[in-house]
């Protein structure tokens, strides 16, 4: 499958490890020819209520306060009472908050036993982590699905990624010192991060300043990927839980063991073995939905790539998408290929009546904010969706056979043309 490089907003570009130009989004053939936004942002939150402009410290705080209440007694509902009164004093009125990450119940006085008691909990698993995870590792993963407790997430992704204690933290501050060839690329990118986002709004925000920072330390210590927007979706989510110190640590280990460093090279590679995977699983699981898409023309890499490139943070809004990003944490891209999956399930008898047209504003439009209120049904059907890891590794294999053949036949023609 020839991939052709897009970026996030549906425009052309030349992969370059110089980033002359950012090695972006893919696509045989884009929806950008049929809406420039088809791979950008569609629905995200002004989590407004959330810390803004106020620093991503305030959560790393709260959790040094939370685990000493638990140790010196306290209750976590009298914590939760003090730390409502201080973010309505910083962001005002809850009105309106519906859609910030963090929820007016979560951060009431009126916090149910239940809800005391996770936060008791994820305050002992935080203390316990190396126990935890070795054994009681199924429960984890169980607790990690119905999601982490929002002020637990800055420590709970670092513990998840092995983050906490990386050498190159320490060369951070001295990366920000040197120059990127990246440097005029990420600048005019940054400001089409979360747009909307309060804590990214503005040329001088302190978010687009950390975001700038984190993508130019990664393009100085990772001079073969350099730099690509769709990377800077997931780092500006770090940001939003965490200092950049922290965010840039967890970052370089996301890039190293999760993947996501062979999605972003230049080439783009693992973006379409990851596209062949799901066609494989769309035509055994969704035959119909399959043969239409065919029918239309309408190719997996339209309406996929983001999902993969983003892990469905240009897709939903952030409530939604960073609980998939908690279980991209523990389990890997395969939660990107069981949430995809679902999402075609959901819709199927829909999108099989659209034409391609009708196909992309459905993308666009209606599948973003199907689960603004129930992101645990998504959830739970995304673990309903058959998938083999031995079925995919086989496909991998496959896929690599497919290229090597290609590249043969691209050789042997270009040796025929020297001859002629």
């Amino acid at each position: 499958m020839a991939l052709v490089g897009k970026d996030l907003q549906g425009l052309p570009v030349q992969p370059s490890t110089q980033c002359s130009q950012p090695h972006q989004g893919p696509a045989s053939l884009s929806p950008a020819s049929l809406n420039p936004t088809f791979l950008s942002p569609t629905s995200l939150s002004p989590t407004s209520t959330y810390f803004g402009a106020i620093s991503p410290l305030l959560g790393q705080f709260w959790l040094f306060f939370l685990l000493l209440g638990h140790f010196l007694g306290v209750s976590p509902r009298r914590l939760l009472e003090a730390d409502s009164k201080s973010l309505r004093s910083v962001n005002g009125s809850r009105r309106n908050s519906g859609s910030s990450l963090v929820s007016s119940s979560s951060a009431s006085s009126n916090l149910s036993h239940l809800e005391e008691d996770t936060w008791i909990l994820w305050g002992r698993i935080v203390n316990e982590w190396d126990e935890w995870r070795k054994k009681k590792e199924k429960l984890l993963k169980e607790l990690i699905r119905k999601g982490i407790p929002h002020h637990f997430r800055a420590i709970v992704w670092q513990l998840l990624c092995s983050a906490t204690e990386m050498p190159v933290k320490n060369q951070y501050s001295e990366l920000l010192k040197m120059s990127s060839p990246c440097e005029k690329l990420i600048r005019r990118d940054i400001a089409r991060t979360y747009p909307e986002h309060e804590f990214f709004k503005g040329q001088d925000s302190l978010g687009q300043e950390v975001l700038f920072n984190v993508m130019k330390a990664y393009s100085l210590v990772d001079r073969e990927v350099g730099y690509c927007q769709g990377s800077a979706f997931i780092v500006g989510l770090l940001l939003m839980q965490m200092p950049e110190e922290e965010a840039f640590c967890v970052f370089v280990r996301l890039m190293q063991e999760y993947r996501l460093r062979e999605l972003f090279k230049p080439s783009m590679a693992e973006l379409g073995l990851c596209i062949y995977q799901f066609e494989y699983m769309l035509q055994e699981q969704l035959p119909e939905l399959n043969v239409h898409f065919r029918s239309q023309s309408f190719l997996t890499s339209m309406y996929a790539s983001s999902w993969f490139l983003t892990l469905f943070l240009t897709t939903f809004p952030l409530p939604v998408a960073t609980r998939v990003f908690d279980i991209f944490m523990y389990e890997g891209l395969e939660i990107v290929f069981r949430v995809g999956m679902a999402l075609l399930q959901f819709n199927q008898a829909e999108l099989v009546q659209l034409d391609m047209e009708g196909m992309s504003q459905y993308f666009q439009k209606v599948i973003p904010h199907q689960f603004d209120s129930c992101p645990d049904k998504l959830i739970l059907r995304a673990f309903q969706v058959k998938y083999n890891p031995k079925k995919m590794k086989r496909l991998e294999k496959e896929y690599a056979a497919l290229k090597n053949k290609e590249m043969e036949e691209q050789i042997e023609i270009k040796v025929g043309q020297v001859k002629g």
